[in-house]
């Protein structure tokens, strides 16, 4: 397959490592400040699949590239469902993973139901049509963090598909083999694959 070249609407540099990893030679896969593009995307959707499209509609109708763009959340059940879209600023705008994690517990702090899942809305824009692809995984919060490797809630989050602790008890690898964005990004890939060998036809 002919390497394409696609937009991650995102300046976030561990979710562009995750992804370029589990794209691999597929796709050559550029972030936002390799396009001149330093702001700050918005992201005011009350769901991750608003924020992804907002994201990539928001670049594409600028810079006119194909791109893609992602959100995702951890749903807590004893939680009704937070820190949800805002995962990622769950203890203010800062975007501070410490302090997030750090909320998190305290909010788990006695709580027996530690059922618990991340979900990754892809949004592709493409020729300007629009693509979704989705990616889940159950898991369990765990009662401190685990781990060294990832990033973000990895080091509280155990899931249930693997005998691994928590996500940043992971390498690289194993994660992405299981991961939310993982399956996201290969369905992505796949279906990326499918156009190019359609229009080789």
């Amino acid at each position: 397959m002919t390497q394409r070249t696609i937009v991650f609407a995102t300046n976030n540099a561990h979710k562009l490592e995750e992804i370029r990893r589990i794209a691999g030679d597929s796709l050559d896969i550029v972030g936002l400040a390799d396009i001149g593009c330093h702001e700050d995307i918005p992201e005011t959707a009350p769901t991750l699949l608003g924020n992804a499209r907002q994201k990539a509609r928001w670049v594409s109708e600028r810079y006119g590239v194909d791109c893609f763009a992602d959100d995702t959340g951890l749903m807590v059940d004893a939680l009704d469902g937070a820190p949800g879209v805002y995962s990622a600023r769950f203890a203010g705008p800062g975007h501070d993973s410490a302090a997030n994690m750090a909320r998190l517990l305290s909010l788990m702090e006695g709580q027996t139901d530690r059922r618990a899942r991340f979900v990754t809305e892809i949004v592709l824009i493409l020729g300007g049509e629009e693509h979704r692809f989705t990616g889940a995984v159950e898991g369990e919060i765990l009662s401190a963090p685990v781990g060294e490797e990832g990033f973000g809630y990895d080091p509280v989050f155990r899931p249930l598909e693997s005998a691994a602790p928590s996500f940043a008890a992971m390498s690289p690898d194993e994660k992405n083999a299981i991961s939310h964005r993982g399956r996201a990004t290969r369905s992505l890939i796949s279906y990326l694959k499918t156009i190019s060998t359609s229009h080789k036809e």
